[in-house]
């Protein structure tokens, strides 16, 4: 049987635990993987607009390739970017 003062705690130990979550996802910058992303899911949708209800199959399979191509891009520059991390923290000059 629990008193009050130690489910007060609980709760107390469990909204700090929270404040910090929310602060931590707070203090995250965006990647520049996000805005990607929503480009990539916005080039997928235009394309299936253009294919099935303008029936216009060239110009969606056209755009519906802008997808791949900027999830590409966007993972070859995080790749540039950790791997310039990784070697200014490897030199001992």
């Amino acid at each position: 049987m629990t008193t009050l003062t130690e489910a007060d705690e609980t709760d107390e130990a469990e909204s700090e635990s929270e404040s910090e979550e929310l602060d931590a996802l707070e203090d995250t910058p965006l990647s520049s993987g996000d805005p990607v992303t929503v480009a990539a899911a916005m080039s997928v949708a235009y394309s299936w607009y253009l294919f099935y209800l303008k029936e216009d199959k060239v110009a969606g399979l056209f755009v519906g390739l802008w997808a791949p191509t900027l999830l590409g891009a966007a993972a070859y520059f995080q790749q540039k970017e950790l791997y310039a991390k990784l070697e200014k923290g490897l030199t001992f000059a």
